[in-house]
């Protein structure tokens, strides 16, 4: 079968809250193909909608560091980029870094001015400012003269939107994508996670041939039979052709997003781990040992893709091992046997797995929000670089008061973060310099002697050795990991 065009595959890029979700999901639910079947779409990772009787893919992914990564590992995964600008902020840092992403991969860009709707600003020249903007990174819009087309729009009513669906079919017309449903199936992972029930579960975008149930794949190395395949309405389907995103089931294990159908297995790489495993063990680099777990491969790839800026003029941040799923016995076992920290995304740390992390000493952080886990990766990079060693706070305390004990003064303190305990190092900290490192002599709480304290209680501390302390100082407990 000869070539034929086949649906745009486009990616929506920009800052955070400039409306990427929300114009997606107007065009989601306003469109045909995602009502065809009389269901609500389920996430995998992209979905395609109608307009003008033409389909359109688009990929719905955690952004453009997942989309960066696919690019990094040689994925083509876009055909056309759309960066999405709010009028009231214009470009902003994440909208750069899209912009050289954008750039980076060699696809066509549609700028999408959003937010038109917003009350109280003057929409000229805001416009205005944002095309001198555009202009200064080198984005020629048709306006000017140069081949990027600018639509704007609002993602709350509506308006514009139909425009730049047109302006997507009109730039995939110009570029005449192709494909042949008969060629070798060829296509890549654009979401992957496990499921408890399913197992491996995989998203896969076809860029050309026909992936059909029952075929035999490859995908970065993972193999398995295609035993199950569903739409992004959940519909059982048993082929797809050229920009047709399908969920596969039936993998043997989570492949890495961005991986091909067809790729082998990197051996490279997988030397290049254990050989920095090897050296972490011999205690011969001094960087901070990153185990990252994520609920998601697409997750997965982003934060691994945002620990990169640490490493700008240097290896400061090293990733050791990576997966989906909760945190195991064997991440922290690992992490403990090369002085790791365990970071985790989405997911739950297994009983077992906390418990040994208490004995073995090893730092284990969950969260839901990654920008709350990389503010506290570079806390603790920060640490790392001026210290020299890593530490961990165990708890905090401000010095409310003072009071006689003899030759001795007791510091009346109140909690203010975690547990501060007998046993651990204590240091007095005054407006962010260090005073002194010391022990507690004495810990009590009202007029009993405790063994530790914790956030929210008063408590009175006397340190050995006695040190000069004022009041307004804060004590800390801390532990080198």
């Amino acid at each position: 079968m000869a070539d034929t065009l086949r649906a745009p595959i486009v990616t929506i890029l920009g800052h955070v809250d400039h409306g990427k979700t929300t114009l997606l999901d107007f065009i989601r639910k306003s469109t045909v193909a995602a009502k065809e079947h009389g269901g609500i779409t389920q996430h995998i990772g992209a979905y395609q909608v109608e307009h003008e009787k033409k389909l359109i893919t688009f990929i719905d992914t955690p952004g453009h560091a997942a989309f960066e990564k696919m690019r990094s590992r040689g994925a083509k995964v876009a055909d056309i980029a759309v960066l999405v600008v709010s009028i009231d902020d214009g470009l902003m840092p994440q909208t750069i870094e899209a912009i050289n992403h954008i750039k980076g991969a060699k696809v066509p860009m549609i700028v999408a001015i959003s937010k038109i709707d917003i009350q109280g600003i003057n929409a000229k020249v805001q416009m205005d400012k944002i095309k001198k903007q555009l202009s200064d990174r080198e984005i020629n819009i048709e306006e000017y003269g140069g081949d990027v087309p600018l639509v704007p729009l609002s993602a709350k009513t509506g308006e514009g939107v139909d425009k730049l669906l047109e302006i997507i079919q009109l730039v995939a017309e110009l570029h005449e994508l192709k494909g042949d449903p008969a060629a070798p199936v060829a296509g890549v992972v654009i979401e992957a996670t496990l499921d408890k029930f399913k197992g491996a579960i995989a998203t896969i975008l076809v860029r050309n041939g026909t992936l059909k149930k029952g075929d035999q794949i490859m995908v970065g190395g993972v193999t398995g039979k295609i035993r199950g395949m569903f739409d992004f309405n959940g519909k059982v389907v048993d082929s797809a052709g050229p920009s047709f995103p399908v969920e596969v089931l039936g993998l043997e294990s989570v492949p890495e997003v961005g991986a091909k159908l067809g790729e082998e297995p990197e051996e490279k790489e997988a030397k290049e781990i254990q050989s920095l495993v090897e050296k972490l063990k011999a205690g011969d680099t001094k960087t901070l040992k990153v185990i990252i777990k994520a609920d998601k491969q697409g997750s997965l790839e982003a934060i691994q893709a945002s620990l990169q800026k640490f490493n700008e003029t240097g290896e400061v941040v090293v990733v050791i091992s990576k997966g989906t799923g909760d945190i195991t016995e064997d991440n922290v076992k690992m992490a403990s046997s090369v002085k790791a920290i365990v970071l985790g995304f989405n997911v739950k740390l297994a009983p077992v797995a906390q418990k040994i992390s208490e004995t073995e000493h090893v730092l284990v952080r969950t969260y839901n929000i990654i920008y709350e886990l990389l503010e506290d990766v570079e806390d603790v990079v920060t640490t790392l670089l001026e210290v020299g060693q890593l530490e961990e706070v165990l708890g905090k305390a401000n010095i409310i008061a003072e009071f006689p004990h003899g030759k001795e003064r007791i510091a009346g303190c109140r909690m203010i973060e975690g547990e501060i305990a007998k046993g651990q190092k204590i240091r007095v900290v005054r407006e962010g310099v260090l005073v002194s490192e010391t022990k507690l002599k004495s810990l009590k709480k009202v007029k009993d002697e405790v063994n530790k304290v914790e956030k929210g209680n008063d408590c009175g501390m006397l340190f050995d050795p006695n040190l000069d302390f004022q009041i307004g100082d804060t004590v800390e407990s801390f532990r080198v990991i």
